[in-house]
């Protein structure tokens, strides 16, 4: 269930139906002096959605670009579908589909045309690439607005298309790179409710994400990623069960946060506290027990409580407890 650092304990890796599609061992990556990414192992089965989660700086990005080709690894092992992944075999790419957190489309070309371009870089041609580009089309539902240009799209349909450019090949491992990034709540639920379907059609996924809440949804897994180190991973029960007896708490305050912080540490039974703007999140033994003496700090530093929520362990709370920061610090 877990690799870990420091006091995390060790277990072995759940059982997954089917086929691993992709194993990652020992994956490392230096730039220069600094180590991006260190050591690194995960597997993803067919039909496994697997949730990569970290702050930006983590070397999420960094070990989704050796996955797919774009860095070498300076050390480690990359296998798709069995086969080892190195920079000549194309047979071994033609098996992944990468969508990058930044747009890869064309503004000024159609949906059509911007599926059909990348179709012919993957030697698609004639009528199977007709067929594949109405196949895709049809499953982002966009074909009403095949043939108008991208650039007068919203950017929730843009995502859509920047998925579908990514499955015209019908790829074995489908990578996705903060697909939600930056768009409406409706346009999220419809990226969301379509990689669920593509998990379901047996294809492996591994998706990166800020959003915790986009994790418990949609992944059968969760790695956790901090300073280019996978700390831990499992299903959300397993991760959940590391902090089993501790609840987050969430205020928002004016005043001296940073005093209030500190003042909140030094409560027994607070084992981590973050500010994020004006909200303080803390990760408390029986939170509610507690807030009787988080009160107190806060009215022996001069700090105003506006308002204060006592939540169940969740993911947010195991990332908390992994690596002393919230998710979106």
């Amino acid at each position: 269930m877990v690799v870990s650092v420091g006091a995390v304990p060790q277990s072995s890796t759940s059982t997954r139906p089917g086929v691993d599609v992709l194993r990652c061992e020992g994956l490392t990556r230096r730039f220069g002096d600094r180590v991006a990414v260190d050591g690194v192992s995960f597997s993803i089965g067919a039909g496994e959605t697997y949730g990569l989660l970290g702050p930006n700086g983590a070397g999420k990005t960094t070990t989704i670009k050796m996955i797919c080709g774009l860095l070498r690894a300076n050390a480690g092992l990359i296998e798709v579908a069995g086969t080892r992944l190195d920079g000549h075999d194309v047979r071994v790419h033609a098996r992944i589909g990468y969508v990058p957190q930044d747009l890869a489309l064309y503004p000024d070309l159609t949906a059509r045309e911007n599926l059909a371009f990348f179709g012919r870089l993957y030697r698609l041609r004639g009528r199977l690439l007709k067929e594949r580009t109405d196949e895709v089309l049809a499953l982002v539902e966009l074909s009403d607005r095949a043939d108008e240009r991208v650039e007068s799209f919203s950017g929730g349909m843009q995502r859509r298309l920047n998925i579908g450019a990514a499955l015209l090949h019908r790829p074995s491992l489908l990578v996705l790179d903060e697909p939600t990034a930056g768009v409406d709540p409706q346009s999220r639920h419809a990226i969301l409710t379509s990689i669920e379907q593509f998990g379901a059609s047996g294809m492996a996924i591994l998706y990166t994400t800020h959003y915790m809440e986009e994790a418990d949804r949609i992944c059968n897994r969760v790695g956790i990623m901090d300073r280019g180190h996978l700390i831990a991973q499992g299903s959300r029960r397993e991760l959940v069960a590391f902090v089993a007896e501790h609840d987050r708490v969430e205020l928002t305050a004016t005043g001296d946060r940073e005093a209030f912080r500190d003042a909140c540490l030094g409560i027994d039974g607070i084992s981590a506290a973050t500010l994020d703007g004006e909200s303080l999140h803390l990760l408390a033994e029986n939170g509610r027990k507690l807030l009787p003496a988080v009160l107190e700090a806060a009215d022996r530093v001069g700090v105003a409580i506006n308002s204060v929520e006592v939540v169940e362990p969740d993911l947010e709370a195991v990332f908390l407890h992994l690596t002393g920061t919230a998710l979106r610090d």
